[in-house]
């Protein structure tokens, strides 16, 4: 079953939420955190990219930063931009981009659950970002960013949200970006709790090393017997949406070189490898049509590919793995995407525009549009025990932090 428990959230005053709100602290650099929240001290990077306070070069991972987020978490909270909720409760966030609209659970979902494997991963994580967010929950002592978890719709849960959806919400605001974010407080939380329990199981779309470090800050803090005055640290913040609302961007791929090989010599290996037609220009030569269909710039022109799978399994018949097994891998030498300096990548959400601009400045030697991975893959990936290729997902829209924070020491 899935676990879904209110929490007394600590949240922003109703008028305070716009200034407060703000992008998750990976999707940005330092000068940019910085730029972001200039003039603006509400705003919740404070807390989530806490060096922008302190001098220029400073080590994101000093003691100074880490100590500087629980400095700016109990400034908004002292001067009253931050409140703490007067009972546990569950929330619904939604979220709407253009003609896209997706609504979650927000809740803190059970650290037991994640470590037994009924909250689902797909993806490795790397031990120094699993560090670096263990030792901001502990300072902090609260989960300041959601994890963003799928699961397969619900009609009961669907249910319980239309009714909710069309009560009076706690806060409704629009970002820089265009992007409109509700969110509504569920005072009689059992109804959903119950709904969600019928779950089984859930998924991480996007916050491995939150949620990993979740687990072990958990995990310190009872080694060091002081887990019973932080029961907070018994589950993680999340917010959980029904697949048939997530939405996945494509992960497009640009390489700096061909291995070598003159532009004519790679087409000609490529084509032992994949069905290879030159795309006529126009609005939609650079936009793959679906699962199979690979774009590629290369020449001043695009390509149409047809990329056999190498391996006939779920990871397999991704578009990015056949691309990898059977492209990037042996013709062009890029053995492992991870740690390649050969290869960029560039999330969906910018299109295909940058991807021909840098080719065409000199800056990579060809580029790779691919179409997106559907939820039902993700789902299949995680279902067979397998991870996802790296650099394969962009979830859009973003979920912003700083609209509820989930203390391990709740308040009186």
């Amino acid at each position: 079953m899935a676990v879904a428990l209110p929490f007394r959230a600590l949240r922003p005053r109703p008028d305070a939420a716009a200034r407060t709100h703000c992008l998750p602290y990976d999707v940005m650099n330092t000068e940019e955190a910085r730029e972001m929240a200039r003039g603006n001290p509400d705003s919740f990077l404070h807390v989530t990219r806490p060096e922008i306070d302190l001098p220029a070069g400073t080590d994101e991972h000093s003691d100074a930063v880490y100590a500087q987020a629980v400095t700016g978490l109990e400034d908004l909270r002292r001067r009253g931009v931050l409140i703490a909720d007067d009972q546990a409760c569950l929330y619904l966030y939604r979220l709407v981009m253009g003609d896209h609209s997706q609504t979650g659970l927000v809740g803190a979902f059970s650290i037991d659950e994640y470590d037994r494997g009924a909250i689902v991963k797909h993806e490795h994580t790397r031990p120094d970002k699993e560090a670096d967010r263990t030792r901001h929950i502990l300072t902090l002592a609260a989960h300041a960013e959601p994890v963003f978890l799928i699961h397969r719709p619900s009609a009961a849960l669907a249910a319980l949200t239309r009714a909710a959806v069309a009560t009076a919400p706690l806060y409704d605001l629009t970002s820089s970006d265009g992007i409109r974010h509700t969110l509504w407080r569920l005072a009689e939380p059992a109804p959903f709790v119950a709904a969600f329990a019928a779950i089984d199981p859930v998924y991480i779309a996007d916050g491995h090393h939150r949620a990993a470090a979740a687990s072990n800050a958990r995990r310190a803090l009872r080694e060091e017997s002081r887990l019973a005055d932080h029961t907070g640290a018994n589950s993680l913040l999340a917010v959980a949406f029904p697949t048939d609302q997530a939405k996945i961007l494509p992960y497009n791929r640009l390489v700096k070189d061909l291995n070598g090989r003159a532009s004519v010599a790679f087409l000609a290996a490529l084509r032992e490898v994949a069905t290879v037609a030159c795309e006529p220009a126009g609005p939609t030569s650079s936009t793959s049509s679906g699962a199979g269909d690979v774009r590629m710039f290369l020449d001043g022109r695009w390509w149409r590919l047809s990329v056999r799978p190498l391996n006939d399994d779920p990871v397999g018949r991704l578009d990015v793995q056949a691309l990898q097994d059977r492209v990037l891998g042996p013709l062009l030498g890029i053995d492992d995407p991870r740690t390649s300096k050969r290869i960029a990548f560039v999330g969906g959400i910018r299109g295909t525009a940058p991807l021909e601009a840098a080719v065409r400045a000199g800056e990579a030697a060809g580029a790779f549009s691919l179409a997106p991975v559907t939820p039902e893959q993700l789902l299949s990936v995680a279902d067979a025990g397998r991870t996802m290729p790296p650099k394969s997902t962009w979830f859009e829209p973003k979920l912003r932090s700083g609209l509820f924070v989930h203390t391990l020491q709740e308040r009186p």
